[in-house]
């Protein structure tokens, strides 16, 4: 089950009160005070992990608390400190207040930690208030409350191509062509029912990361379909990879361009502006060579690159793969030998 945005409250531990203690040993006349102070609560942290992909696991355990500190004791003894707690999460996991929705944090990098919430500090006991004047103080501090808050988790995919496109457009089958993935394939619409990531594996040991996203269909914006919700998973991408079908699903090809375009812009208008390459899918099955030219004259109008390729029987697979590699890597990191049609 993919999970991507859930609401999780987290509690740092209260530090320990100070004691109020006076020495009473032996040898010891004139005694004293001897009170030591709270140990510090524990602190709430995060830590980016590569190894989950969802925030499902926060479905199940919404509050992580973390223990608090000891109360100081006799003889000037401070109190444990309390244990800290640490919380995983996924690469690309953007952290919210859940009240006000700000922006707290943003984990892009493996291993990267924030302190979401800090413990509070451990009271004085009353040894610290001794003084010249005051050699028998009563005085001793409570500790101090650590941190509280309740957080808004968000699951967006790092990866560099986004494949976008109708539903049985061929975005499933070309992520399993050119990657090691695995998703699920069928010839009904709707088969993906969430993100799938891709790494394409390039020559001299480079990749770059593909993500394939359940099918956007007009009116998606109002809630039809299922791939609105989840392209908030290409936001971060470098570049998109628009599948047009070749087959003959009834559509204009360039209805559909025009129709998945317009779903973007009402999505988020940088999305719509992000660089693209327009791909046409399932050229085995292609009927019609009108159709296949209107969709390369209109890529040609917006000044797109244009691939034809055949996931089913290899065609223009290389090509596009280099093409997308080049538009990701920097100059001169990439082997690209393909061409646009």
């Amino acid at each position: 089950m993919f999970v991507d945005e859930v609401i999780i409250t987290v509690k740092a531990g209260d530090g320990g009160n100070g004691c109020l203690a006076f020495r009473r040993e032996k040898f010891v006349p004139r005694g004293g005070p001897s009170g030591g102070d709270g140990g510090k609560g524990g602190d709430v942290t995060m830590v980016a992990t590569i190894h989950r992909n969802t925030l499902l696991h926060f479905r199940f355990n919404p509050e992580y608390t973390a223990e608090r500190g000891r109360h100081g004791e006799g003889s000037q003894r401070t109190g444990h400190e309390g244990a800290s707690v640490t919380i995983q999460v996924p690469v690309g996991t953007v952290v919210e207040d859940a009240e006000t929705h700000e922006v707290l944090h943003d984990f892009q990098i493996d291993g990267e930690t924030w302190l979401v919430a800090k413990g509070g500090d451990g009271g004085r006991g009353n040894a610290r208030f001794a003084t010249s004047t005051n050699q028998a103080p009563t005085r001793h501090e409570p500790g101090w409350p650590g941190q509280m808050r309740k957080l808004r988790l968000e699951l967006k995919l790092l990866a560099d191509v986004g494949l976008v496109g109708y539903p049985n457009a061929g975005k499933s089958t070309l992520i399993s062509r050119i990657s090691a993935a695995k998703p699920k394939i069928a010839d009904y619409p709707f088969t993906t029912l969430e993100p799938n990531l891709g790494v394409v594996q390039l020559p001299d040991d480079k990749s770059i990361v593909v993500a394939d996203i359940p099918g956007i269909i007009e009116g998606a914006h109002e809630g039809r379909g299922l791939g609105i919700q989840f392209l908030k998973h290409v936001e971060r991408t470098r570049v998109l990879a628009h599948l047009v079908d070749m087959s003959d699903t009834g559509r204009e090809a360039t209805d559909d361009f025009r129709t998945l375009m317009n779903e973007l812009k009402c999505f988020s208008e940088d999305l719509a502006k992000k660089p693209m390459i327009v791909v046409a899918t399932k050229m085995d099955a292609a009927q019609s060579k009108e159709k296949v030219a209107s969709i390369r004259k209109l890529a040609k109008k917006h000044k797109l690159p244009f691939f034809e390729i055949s996931s089913a029987t290899g065609q223009g697979l290389e090509e596009l793969k280099f093409a997308l590699a080049a538009a990701v890597l920097p100059p001169g990191e990439n082997s690209s030998d393909g061409h646009t049609s």
